[in-house]
């Protein structure tokens, strides 16, 4: 009978698999740059010859990119579900725009109910911070900017994506993160022309999401981030529809 041989496991294949576990799991971020080799060496008690070794390795993965002066970078593109010539695309298109409220609804509702579930104390830290962020961009009716609360909200709906513990629908909401901003930019004046009442219900079903979450209630988050998107749907189709009956309108005028 014949056995292979056991091969000794290097030092610095323990330092990938710690780095692409932080990576996976969101610690390090697209873009993102590594502490310095010294400093790292020293929070993973290694040599840094070991830590040199596990960097080329995960550079050559395509996880890193080394600048010369610059230190080591969780690479850009590791974000990004789209490229930006796809991104513009996305934003110019009233029906990508419908299909991706669509893909949220389904998304982001997943995202609430395991929250609920998994959330630890950080997390919840984490998340009523950027709940704070957001009630005081809606206190704040006529100083904040539709780019300032287009960003709170989307920051406040990557929290709920951070606190589900689901590495994949992390990433995806990652990915997202530029076109939901930019989704909700674009959106967010129309919706509050068109139905007076749209602020204080946005007000009031974030912060039912909010609490579903942190109270671990999590078929009601899933029901709240559900109904929320389906009646942001329902108001920007208002608004489409608004928007041709004006147009058809002033063409029988000749405006």
């Amino acid at each position: 009978m014949g056995f292979d041989q056991v091969r000794q496991r290097r030092l610095s294949d323990d330092i990938v698999e710690q780095l692409e576990r932080m990576i996976l799991e969101g610690t390090l971020r697209a873009g993102e740059r590594l502490p310095a080799e010294r400093a790292l060496a020293e929070q993973f008690g290694v040599s840094r010859p070991s830590l040199r070794e596990a960097i080329q390795k995960l550079t050559a993965k395509g996880l890193l990119i080394s600048r010369q002066g610059g230190g080591n970078y969780v690479v850009e593109s590791l974000g990004s579900t789209f490229s930006d010539p796809l991104l513009h695309l996305l934003e110019s298109s009233s029906d990508a725009q419908r299909d991706l409220l669509e893909f949220r609804h389904t998304l982001e509702a997943s995202c609430a109910y395991y929250a609920a579930i998994r959330a630890t104390d950080v997390d919840r830290a984490r998340l009523r911070e950027a709940f704070d962020a957001l009630q005081d961009c809606y206190a704040r009716v006529d100083e904040v900017s539709r780019a300032e609360e287009g960003a709170a909200d989307a920051n406040f709906h990557l929290a709920i994506a951070e606190a589900s513990h689901n590495a994949v629908l992390l990433h995806t909401i990652r990915g997202l993160f530029d076109l939901l901003r930019r989704n909700v930019v674009t959106n967010i004046g129309g919706m509050y022309k068109q139905r007076s009442e749209t602020r204080d219900m946005l007000i009031s079903q974030h912060r039912e999401l909010y609490l579903a979450i942190i109270e671990g209630r999590a078929d009601d988050a899933r029901e709240v981030s559900s109904r929320h998107l389906l009646y942001v749907q329902e108001v920007l189709e208002e608004v489409r529809q608004q928007v041709q009956r004006t147009a058809r309108a002033e063409r029988r005028n000749g405006i």
